[in-house]
C-alpha cells in the first residue's frame, strides 16, 4: 500500500512508532538527519526561556533534536544558519470554521501558512450540516493530497442544531463514535450548543447530544462547549460539571473571569479581546495556561486584510501582553492545544520560523521548518484542489430544486381581513417574546411595511428536495429599494438559503440565482442579478484562491452599495448599517436565541419556532 504524503492521517500505530524509533536513533546521532536549521533564538515554552544560539535538527517532517548550536552528534545532509531568526512554535486555532474562511482546506493553507498557522481545529458542525456522512472525509482528504495545514476535525455536535431542525446530517452516538475510531486527528466533539438539549432531558436533542459526549468520553477525547449568554453561577457551575471543557463567547471580562474560575478553558475572540486581556491584567492573573487565542469566524478577505491567528497576538500585545519577558512569552503560545490529541504535540512536531522576534508585532517569514526538505527547500503550499477530491463530498443530489416563484414567497391572509397581526422578529432577537404588528392586506397577501422598517425573511430548505419555504416578517435587515432582494447559502448553523427582498419576485429571482451557482451569494435589483459570489462547495466554501474570492466579495460590496437598506439597532454590537453581511449569523438557533424562523418540518410547519422550549407560532394570525 502507498504510504500517504503525511502520515498522521489514519490511526496507525505501526506506522507511528516505526518514525518514533528512526527519530529516536536521529537524535542519538546513529542514522544521519535531513536538515539543521540554526537560529538566533529559540522559546522555550515549557520553561518560559529563551534560549540563545540553538539549532534544530529534522528528519522528514519531525524534528529530532533540539539544542545548543554545535552539540548535535550525528551527520546532516542539509545545513542553514539563521542568526537574525527566532524560532516560535507553530501558531494554530484552538477553534475555527474554515467554512467561514469560504476556501476548501487547500486554499484556507495556502492563506494562512504564510501567516503563521499550522494547524486548526476545525469546528466541522457547518459542514456536517450539509454532508454529515463525509464529514470526516472532506477535512482529511486534504492532507492525505498533501495540504502542509494540519487540521484536527471536530464532528459536529449541532447536527442538527436544535431537534426543531433538518437538513444534511444528522450526527449521534455511533456516528461520533466511528469518527473517533477513524483517525488520530479527530480532536473530539465539536461546541455543545444547545444548552437546553444537554440539561432538559424532555428536549428531543437530550438523547442524541448525551450519546455524542459520551462516545466522545470513550475515545478520550474533549467536548468542546459553547456558553453563549450563559452568565449565572448555577448555570456556569452546571455547563462545567456536564463535562463541557471550554467555552468562546464570553463578552466581558468579568464574565470572562467567572467562567475561567470555574474550570473552563476559556478561547479569547478578537472582538472582545482588548477589554477581557486588560481585566485579566488588573485581577493580576498569574497562569495564563488555561486561555487561548482563538479565531473562530474570519472570512477570507478580512484575513488578507489582518491576518491569521498573527493578528490576535498583535492584539493580545496591544492590549497589554509583554511577550519580552520569559514569564509572559508564553501567554502567546498555549503549552497545550485544547482538544487536539495526547502525544501530537511534542518537539517532534514541525516549528514555525520568525525573521524578528514575537515582541515586534511582525511576522516576515513564516516558512514552515517542516516544510524544509533535504535538496528540496521551500515548497508550495497549496496542494491544489482537484475536481476529483470533492467528488461527493459537497451537496448532494436534491438539494436545490427548479426555480421558485413569488407565490413560494407570499404570505396569505386570512379570507376577509384588510389587517393582519404580524410575529415580527428582528436581526439577532433575543428576547422571550417575538414582536407584534398589525401589518395591512392587499389581493389576499400580508404586505411589508418599509415605513416601519419591515421588510419580509424567508428560509429555503435546501436539504429535502422539496425547497420548502418559511417566511416572516422581519424588523430593519433588509433592502428598502424596490424589487431589491439578497440571499445567501450561508446560514449558521442549518446552512439552508436566507434571502430578504422588498419584493416577492426579487426574492425568488435571487434564490435561484443562488441555486444556478450551486451556492453563494446573489444580489438582484429591478430584475436583474447585480452581483454573485460562489461557494460551489457545500454552499460554503470555493475551490479558488482567497484573492480571487476576496475580488468576487468586492464586487457584491460595491454593488450593495447602490442599494438603500434599512437598519434598526439590535442587541449584537456588531450588527450595523449598511449591507447586512451579517444576516449569515442571524438564523442561529442556539443559545441566547429564543424565537428563531427555521425551515418549515412536520413540528413546526410555518418555520416560527422557540429553541428554548419548543413553542410554535403562526407568523401571521
Amino acid at each position: 500500500m502507498t504510504k500517504p504524503p503525511f502520515e498522521d492521517i489514519g490511526l496507525d500505530p505501526d506506522a507511528e512508532v516505526a518514525i518514533r524509533q528512526e527519530l529516536t536513533l536521529v537524535a542519538l546521532g546513529k542514522v544521519p538527519a535531513d536538515v539543521a536549521l540554526r537560529v538566533g533564538r529559540l522559546l522555550d515554552v515549557s520553561t518560559r526561556t529563551w534560549r540563545a544560539d540553538q539549532e534544530i535538527v529534522m528528519k522528514g517532517r519531525r524534528i529530532a533534536y533540539v539544542g545548543d548550536a554545535g552539540t548535535y552528534p550525528g551527520e546532516v545532509a542539509v545545513r542553514v544558519h539563521e542568526p537574525d531568526l527566532a524560532a516560535v512554535p507553530g501558531l494554530g486555532e484552538v477553534h475555527k470554521h474554515i467554512e467561514s474562511s469560504h476556501l476548501t482546506p487547500e486554499y484556507e493553507a495556502a492563506l494562512v501558512l504564510p501567516r503563521g498557522n499550522t494547524w486548526t481545529c476545525e469546528a466541522s458542525h457547518e459542514f456536517s450540516n450539509v454532508n454529515g456522512a463525509k464529514t470526516l472525509e472532506f477535512w482529511l482528504k486534504a492532507r492525505e493530497a498533501g495540504s502542509p495545514l494540519k487540521i484536527f476535525p471536530l464532528p459536529g455536535s449541532a447536527v442538527p442544531p436544535t431537534g426543531y431542525e433538518h437538513g444534511g446530517g444528522h450526527l449521534g452516538y455511533d456516528e461520533q463514535k466511528a469518527f473517533m475510531s477513524q483517525s488520530l486527528m479527530t480532536a473530539g466533539l465539536d461546541e455543545v450548543m444547545d444548552w437546553p438539549g444537554v440539561w432538559d432531558s424532555t428536549n428531543p436533542s437530550y438523547d442524541r447530544l448525551w450519546g455524542m459526549i459520551r462516545a466522545t468520553f470513550e475515545k478520550r477525547g474533549v467536548v468542546e462547549g459553547h456558553a453563549a449568554g450563559i452568565r449565572d453561577m448555577p448555570t456556569i457551575n452546571a455547563f462545567a460539571a456536564a463535562g463541557l471543557a471550554s467555552d468562546h463567547e464570553a463578552w466581558t471580562p468579568e464574565e470572562f473571569w467567572d467562567k475561567l474560575t470555574h474550570g473552563l478553558f476559556m478561547e479569547l475572540r478578537p472582538h472582545s479581546l482588548p477589554e477581557v486581556i486588560k481585566g485579566l491584567l488588573d485581577r493580576g492573573l498569574a497562569d495564563w495556561s488555561q486561555i487561548a487565542l482563538t479565531t473562530d469566524d474570519r472570512s477570507a478577505s478580512d484575513t488578507l486584510k489582518l491576518g491569521a491567528t498573527d493578528h490576535n497576538v498583535r492584539l493580545a500585545i496591544e492590549a497589554g501582553l509583554r511577550p519580552r519577558s520569559p514569564s509572559s512569552a508564553s501567554r502567546l503560545i498555549p503549552p497545550a492545544i485544547c482538544g487536539s490529541p495526547p502525544g501530537w504535540h511534542d518537539r517532534a512536531r514541525p516549528l514555525r520560523r520568525y525573521r524578528t522576534s514575537v515582541e515586534r508585532r511582525e511576522i516576515r517569514d513564516r516558512q514552515g521548518l517542516g516544510r524544509w526538505q533535504a535538496g528540496l527547500g521551500r515548497q508550495d503550499l497549496s496542494a491544489g484542489c482537484p475536481a476529483d477530491r470533492l467528488a461527493g463530498l459537497g451537496d448532494e443530489d436534491g438539494q436545490y430544486r427548479p426555480p421558485l416563484t413569488a407565490n413560494d414567497f407570499a404570505i396569505a391572509a386570512e379570507p376577509g381581513r384588510q389587517t393582519m397581526q404580524a410575529a415580527v422578529l428582528r436581526p439577532f432577537h433575543w428576547t422571550d417574546d417575538f414582536l407584534t404588528f398589525e401589518l395591512s392586506v392587499k389581493d389576499g397577501e400580508v404586505q411589508r411595511d418599509e415605513s416601519r422598517n419591515i421588510t419580509k425573511f424567508a428560509i429555503v430548505d435546501r436539504f429535502s428536495g422539496k425547497a420548502a419555504v418559511s417566511k416572516m416578517f422581519w424588523l430593519g435587515c433588509g433592502p428598502r429599494t424596490e424589487e431589491t432582494a439578497l440571499a445567501c447559502s450561508m446560514a449558521h448553523d442549518k446552512h439552508n438559503i436566507w434571502c430578504t427582498g422588498s419584493s416577492d419576485e426579487a426574492m425568488a429571482l435571487a434564490v435561484n440565482a443562488v441555486a444556478e451557482i450551486d451556492g453563494g451569494w446573489a444580489l438582484v435589483s429591478g430584475g436583474k442579478v447585480l452581483a454573485r459570489v460562489r461557494y460551489e462547495v457545500a454552499g460554503l466554501m470555493t475551490c479558488r484562491p482567497a484573492e480571487v474570492l476576496h475580488e468576487e466579495m468586492q464586487a457584491l460590496y460595491a454593488a450593495a452599495e447602490t442599494i438603500d437598506w434599512m437598519f434598526e439597532p439590535s442587541f449584537h454590537p456588531r450588527w450595523s448599517a449598511g449591507f447586512p453581511e451579517r444576516l449569515a449569523f442571524a438564523t442561529l438557533t442556539c443559545a441566547p436565541w429564543r424565537w428563531v424562523l427555521v425551515a418549515p418540518s412536520e413540528y413546526a410547519p410555518q418555520g416560527l419556532v422557540n429553541v428554548q422550549n419548543g413553542k410554535v407560532h403562526p407568523v401571521v394570525f
